[in-house]
Parts: C-alpha cells; structure tokens; sequence
C-alpha cells in the first residue's frame, strides 16, 4: 500500500484563467467607475500625492489579501492546519 499523496498540478486551468480575467475585468470596472464618479462631483479635486497614495493602498491591500490567501491555500495543502 502506497501512503504517498498523488501529485496535483498546480497549473491553474481554463475555468481558472476565466474566473481571472473575470474578476479583473470587475476590478478594471470599478476602478474605471470610481475614477469617474470622483472627477464628475463638482469642487472635489484630488491632488496627485492624493492619486499615488490612493494607488498605493489599493495595491499593498490587494497584496496584503493575496498573501494571505496564499497561506491559506498552502497551510491547506500541506495539512499544517490539522
């Protein structure tokens, strides 16, 4: 009797890659949305140290989450929750 665990790939596969391109299409949209929203409303104005901060947390909590996830995923492959 063999105990060894079968290999998975880890090669995401076509539903995945939809699933991306998906959800980055929502996140473009919103992006998209928010930005416009934001320069239509009248006397609000947004400085460019404003923008870069604004890009800044949008992109350390995106990799904030993403690292997380990751963990997870990997603390679940390697039984290390158990």
């Amino acid at each position: 009797m063999n105990d060894a665990p079968e290999k998975q790939s880890s090669s995401i596969g076509p539903a995945g890659w939809v699933v991306v391109i998906v959800l980055g299409g929502f996140l473009a949209w919103a992006i998209w949305y928010a930005m416009h929203t934001w320069s239509k409303m009248a006397g609000v104005g947004i400085s460019t140290a404003g923008w870069v901060f604004m890009v800044l947390g949008i992109v350390v909590t995106f990799a904030l989450g993403a690292g997380l996830m990751g963990l997870v995923f990997y603390s679940s492959r390697k039984n290390y929750d158990q």
